[in-house]
């Protein structure tokens, strides 16, 4: 059995409990993998994510240049940008719940493959139609990373800790906005722009190999967690190996025991859309999708403006984008260490006053772990980041668009507090979402991705007709206008979240609690 109080579930952790009874055995590990285990995978499904970014960022320098080899116009070509972006939403609402059923691997395996035989057919496109409709089954093969992975960081992870692994996980997928437009330049400068998708292919097919080696599957309905044998060897091999080598304390399987008893799940491929909708999460969800979207529509206008008002070459033009990249990937860092350190706060606060609520005799029927204020303890650093990024967007703009009077650096080190400041509301609201739905947090994450690709899909088709009709001072502006009318969605998150999220936690124990009566 454990020993390692840290892994049990942060639920079972945090419940009161009066006249404890001697002899009960101690609570079973929340995951078997231990801290070596753990941060093997976490690296493994952080470097699989850094495929949707790099499909998406390595391509932003050669935009011009494709744009003229097909003989199209810049505009044209940033809607091959606008359509990978409608696809990266749309295909983890598929690609998600078959993951929070089938499992991990399976769902890894698929969106690799067909990822590797959209970038070779990339690679080979000869007009403007094929790549259009390449770079949409491109995208549908790599977006769902980012929702797989946050699944199995939910699958391994209690409240915690997660939000220093989704920091982690959040810099690894966002190398490639620090290094993929880079290497972008550099290839597309020196070998062509279809060696950018040669690239992207035998580094997909290097990896698909290391990954079906090395992952385990972690999804609870089907392995618990981690100390059950499943019967597909899909499903039980690496993870036959993870379990004799784990340094947890845990009770071996009885050998009959091969499989999880729990019923089997169906693929609810509607499941992110009624998340995306549901009132205890869309006021969050479009708030952060108006912030991401003003993100994404300044890097996709990057290219072409710093071309236009700086005459930048197209490797000068990959390392405008490198402030960017690291901003973000220190900033997701930085963010997940603090969340962590918020959620202990905010947990021995609730946990001392639910104490004195006890021996006072008030609320004694109240479930701590239900009323815990999570909002509080995931949400109350957005308003700090998000009025950060609405300045850095202005500030961003308005030094572009006078570039003889402001150096190009400014401009560059805006970007840096953009990445920073984006992405970290991102992370935040995603270890928010995958606690609240932790039982399909992949679904979750999914429904994250969906409302912020399309909104970001919707900006980067308007954006350079709007620089071209107003100029990027006053573009930018509004953008960050538009944000701020956004934050009023964090508002309404921040003060019936906490009362919608109680609501529907009860409803949902209610309708398990009669299923297991009827059966």
């Amino acid at each position: 059995m454990s020993k390692n109080t840290t892994d049990s579930d942060s639920q079972n952790a945090s419940t009161p409990t009066s006249n404890p009874e001697p002899a009960e055995p101690a609570e079973p590990p929340y995951s078997i993998f231990d801290n070596r285990q753990r941060a093997l995978i976490v690296v493994i499904v952080s470097m699989a994510a850094t495929f949707s970014g790099f499909a998406s960022n390595i391509y932003f320098p050669a935009l011009p240049t494709i744009a003229h080899d097909f003989n199209v116009s810049i505009e044209l070509i940033n809607l091959t940008v606008t359509s990978y972006l409608i696809f990266q939403g749309l295909a983890p609402s598929l690609w998600g719940p078959i993951s929070d059923v089938k499992g991990r691997r399976v769902a890894y395996f698929f969106t690799f493959l067909v990822f590797l035989g959209a970038c070779i057919g990339l690679a080979e496109a000869k007009n403007y139609a094929t790549l259009i409709v390449l770079r949409c089954l491109q995208s549908t093969g790599s977006a769902s990373t980012i929702a797989i992975g946050s699944g199995v960081i939910g699958d391994i992870t209690t409240r915690d800790n997660r939000g220093g692994f989704m920091g982690i996980f959040q810099a690894g997928l966002l190398v490639p906005v620090a290094i993929g437009p880079v290497i972008g330049g550099a290839l597309a400068g020196s070998l062509g722009w279809r060696s950018v998708f040669w690239f992207l292919a035998i580094y997909s097919g290097v990896f698909l190999t290391a990954l079906t080696l090395t992952l385990p599957e972690t999804l609870r309905s089907i392995v618990g967690n981690g100390s059950l044998r499943p019967s597909s060897f899909m499903a039980k091999y690496p993870l036959n190996i993870y379990q004799r080598t784990s340094k947890t304390q845990w009770e071996p399987v009885p050998p009959e025991a091969t499989v999880n008893d729990s019923p089997k799940k169906k693929v609810d491929v509607m499941g992110p859309f009624r998340i995306l909708i549901s009132k205890q999460a869309a006021p969050v969800i479009v708030f952060v999708a108006l912030y991401y979207a003003v993100w994404q529509m300044s890097i996709t206008a990057m290219s072409s403006i710093f071309e236009d008002k700086y005459g930048l070459s197209e490797m000068e033009i990959g390392l405008t984008f490198i402030a960017n990249g690291v901003g973000s990937m220190v900033g997701t860092l930085v963010t997940g260490k603090i969340l962590d350190i918020d959620y202990h706060r905010v947990k021995k606060q609730h946990e001392s006053q639910a104490s004195i609520d006890t021996e006072q005799g008030e609320n004694p029927d109240t479930d701590p772990h239900l009323n815990f204020p999570l909002e509080k303890a995931r949400l109350r650093l957005v308003p700090l980041f998000s009025g950060l990024q609405c300045l850095s967007i202005i500030l961003f703009g308005w030094t572009i668009h006078y570039p003889q009077k402001v150096h190009i650096a400014v401009p560059i080190i805006s970007t840096f507090f953009t990445g920073w400041t984006a992405i970290s509301s991102v992370s935040i609201v995603t270890t928010y979402l995958v606690d609240i739905f932790h039982d399909r947090s992949a679904g979750a994450s999914a429904s994250l991705n969906l409302a912020r690709c399309l909104f970001a899909a919707g900006g980067t088709s308007f954006v350079m007709p709007m620089i071209n009709g107003i100029g990027v001072g006053p573009t930018f502006t509004v953008c960050a206008a538009v944000q701020a009318v956004g934050f009023v969605g964090l508002a309404v998150q921040w003060k019936f979240g906490g009362k919608w999220r109680l609501e529907a936690e009860r409803k949902k124990q209610m309708d398990e609690r009669e299923d297991s009566e009827s059966s």
